[in-house]
């Protein structure tokens, strides 16, 4: 996949180029243990909690008065809540790497579900952490390659993380209307109670390792980073009967005006087709709402487990813990399932960050950020040096001081499946513009634009109005500065690797 073709052989080249600095980089900090060790002493723990598909709208702390968030809340009133948080890419596997990387997911080549990071031995969050005195150990889900975990001792083996990658990927065809019938049929087939799953036993499993990774760490040891990467409430949404009956008859259907659906961008058309959401019943919409919110309240009783147990291993106290999810779950929003678009319920996500120490609890912060700006925190706060060329900006200062000024900004990606052409966000204040690249030469691109402050729920796009043309073209300016290359440059590379795959 890093070979050269004429189409791509100057971008690979900057792609070779960063890829470059940034093990130099990281030599160089390996090659001072001792400086390192010393930084690291009287540093703080860290524990990232990952869930997999929870829209923050779907907890108390985030104001959901059905949602039963005890433990998420409680964190909450002891830490600092961001309110405008978003992944870096709304896909799993993109988000993880990024995450992983420090990086935005076109600036590491993850495209989608089959990719990984050029090598093992890339900067990593986890590497630079160890070089500053740390110990990166991971329990569960981040969808690695079965050949690399970038840094990480991993507690246990798992499933999640022994998938082969290829590289591969594709576009549906601009005019395409072909549904897949068969995708939703199987995935709602699995709206239902119960009481086991293979995601419920995989977080069993993390719960259980992490607890007794816990039980052992004594104060004296050195700083651990640990992440815990769970799969809920990731489809099947299949929930135990004590979870369930609280949400029955109780949930909202969505909100979806007439014609909005016509509206709607041709890729999130495309979405709709390729997942099979148009097929969707009225019956099957109500029952999967209830039992999302069901399996959102039985991994939050993950996470109650999760943070007793620091609590009884005396090291709450300096232990920097931040709770996340990888992206959210639009949930019958707009017509639409799963996640892979820039809407609300899709592309923001919670963040919790506490660390006593430091920061009073009961905070919240109002702002826009990312989760690179999540992966910058963790790095300063664990001491360690981070490679010039990663994204993001630690989010220490605004925490520290609520006037800080903060850039007030968010990018996020998706150039995976079921579309015809990768589209990119950017969230700057109240408003969002996302960019749809080019299909062919008779599809596209397409702009979207939002008001958050009198749109909330997404449902007017301004873009075609004329007077928001300047705006949208200095939005755009941006997005090309924060990324580096404009949009459908970086699609036309995902294009090129996808079709070349990786030479295992």
């Amino acid at each position: 996949m890093w070979g050269e073709d004429d189409m791509t052989k100057s971008t690979r080249t900057i792609n070779r180029r960063e890829f470059s600095t940034s093990l130099a980089a990281s030599a160089a900090m390996l090659t001072f243990p001792n400086i390192m060790a010393a930084r690291a002493k009287n540093k703080p723990n860290v524990l990232v909690i990952m869930s997999d598909e929870h829209d923050p709208a779907v907890s108390g702390c985030y104001g959901d008065r059905m949602a039963q968030t005890p433990h998420l809340d409680r964190l909450a009133q002891n830490g600092v809540v961001f309110d405008g948080c978003y992944t870096n890419s709304p896909l799993c596997v993109p988000s993880r790497l990024s995450f992983t990387s420090g990086k935005y997911c076109s600036r590491a080549g993850a495209w989608n579900n089959d990719c990984w990071l050029p090598s093992d031995d890339y900067p990593s969050l986890p590497r630079i952490m160890n070089a500053a005195g740390c110990e990166s150990f991971l329990a569960g889900k981040m969808h690695y390659d079965p050949s690399r975990r970038y840094g990480f001792t991993e507690l246990y083996p798992a499933s999640t993380n022994q998938s082969q990658k290829t590289g591969r990927g594709g576009r549906r065809k601009a005019d395409e209307e072909r549904v897949n019938h068969e995708s939703w049929k199987s995935r709602s087939s699995d709206f239902r109670v119960g009481d086991s799953s293979n995601v419920m036993k995989h977080d069993w499993l993390v719960t259980q390792n992490s607890v007794d990774f816990l039980s052992r760490r004594r104060k004296d040891d050195k700083p651990f980073f640990l992440l815990a990467g769970y799969l809920s409430p990731h489809f099947p949404l299949i929930a135990p009967e004590k979870y369930a009956s609280r949400y029955a008859e109780k949930i909202a259907m969505p909100d979806i005006p007439a014609g909005h659906l016509d509206d709607l961008p041709l890729n999130y058309k495309h979405l709709r087709m390729g997942f099979g959401a148009v097929d969707a019943t009225p019956e099957q919409v109500k029952k999967g709402r209830e039992l999302y919110w069901g399996f959102v309240n039985w991994f939050d009783d993950q996470l109650g487990q999760l943070l007793a147990a620091l609590e009884r291993s005396g090291l709450a106290q300096n232990t920097l813990v931040v709770y996340t999810s990888d992206h959210g779950e639009n949930k019958g929003d707009h017509g639409l399932w799963w996640k892979n678009c820039m809407f609300q319920a899709a592309a923001r996500v919670p963040l919790v960050i506490r660390w006593p120490e430091r920061w009073r609890g009961g905070q919240r912060r109002a702002g826009v950020c990312s989760l690179v700006d999540a992966v910058q925190t963790i790095a300063e706060i664990g001491g360690a040096d981070v490679p010039e060329d990663w994204n993001g900006n630690s989010l220490a200062p605004w925490m520290d001081d609520p006037q800080t000024k903060w850039k007030d900004c968010a990018v996020s990606e998706y150039y995976a499946h079921n579309i015809a052409s990768g589209f990119t966000m950017l969230r700057q204040g109240n408003y969002k513009y996302v960019y749809h690249c080019r299909m062919d030469e008779n599809h596209g691109p397409e702009r979207e634009l939002y008001d958050l402050q009198t749109d909330p729920i997404e449902f007017d796009n301004l873009a075609a109005q004329p007077d928001r043309q300047k705006q949208m073209e200095e939005m755009h300016a941006m997005l090309i500065k924060e990324i580096g290359r404009d949009p459908e440059e970086t699609e036309q590379i995902c294009r090129a690797d996808y079709a070349r795959g990786y030479d295992r």
